[in-house]
């Protein structure tokens, strides 16, 4: 229950700001939200992508899921919830920017790279075979490597798996060729603090904002 009761704190604390003022902020928000950028992240706890960049309410429109992927685009029958959010972003919002936000210590490329996948569970094995093709080019490239570079190299590539896959809805293609979508690959280290974009010029990740210096406190 303490968890619960620090929520309704944190709530009362977000009411105060946005409610309890003269400012008319929500009320201009019930009218409309136009964000210009959608988020792909995980569903992890420690990654959540407007506390990571700091952002207000209506700032991003966000789809979180296991190990951040997207699908590739398929008009089968079925409940598709990230495409579904990626197709209001995209058509009904006009969103500028989609981001792909990966980051390090990831259960679900842990539960790609496991060797007995299908005991994880009747939903979770399915869905992150998604990025099945990650985990072939690290196969490829790091044979017999430690385990924490591969899983790295794996939460890395599958962002860019997400990317390729982005590009097979013929709307995000269409925006993307004429220049009014930008998608970009962003990988969040939480052991530097650091935050890696992937440059399509080198085919690597490097630091977008770079590790801060640890303020020493004084005596």
């Amino acid at each position: 229950m303490k968890d619960i009761a620090r929520f309704l704190s944190g709530f009362k604390e977000f009411q105060r700001t946005y409610f309890c003022s003269e400012s008319d902020f929500y009320n201009n928000l019930q009218k409309e939200q136009s964000p210009k950028v959608l988020v792909i992240a995980c569903s992890d706890s420690r990654v959540d992508p407007a506390i990571l960049t700091g952002c207000e309410p209506g700032d991003m429109f966000v789809v979180r899921n296991v190990a951040n992927l997207v699908p590739p685009y398929e008009n089968a029958e079925g409940r598709h919830g990230v495409s579904a959010a990626l197709e209001y972003a995209v058509k009904n919002l006009e969103v500028e920017h989609v981001i792909i936000l990966g980051h390090s210590c990831c259960g679900g490329i842990q539960a790609l790279l496991a060797p007995n996948r299908e005991d994880l569970g009747e939903f979770i094995a399915p869905w992150v075979k998604i990025a099945e093709p990650a985990l072939m080019e690290v196969d490829r490239e790091l044979p017999g490597k430690p385990d924490h570079l591969r899983r790295r190299a794996c939460e890395q590539a599958s962002v860019l798996v997400s990317l390729d896959n982005l590009l097979t809805f013929p709307w995000v293609w269409q925006r993307v060729v004429q220049g009014k979508l930008h998608l970009h690959g962003w990988y969040f280290d939480m052991d530097s603090g650091e935050l890696h974009s992937y440059l399509p010029e080198t085919g690597t990740f490097e630091a977008l904002v770079p590790r801060c210096t640890r303020e020493r406190t004084k005596a």
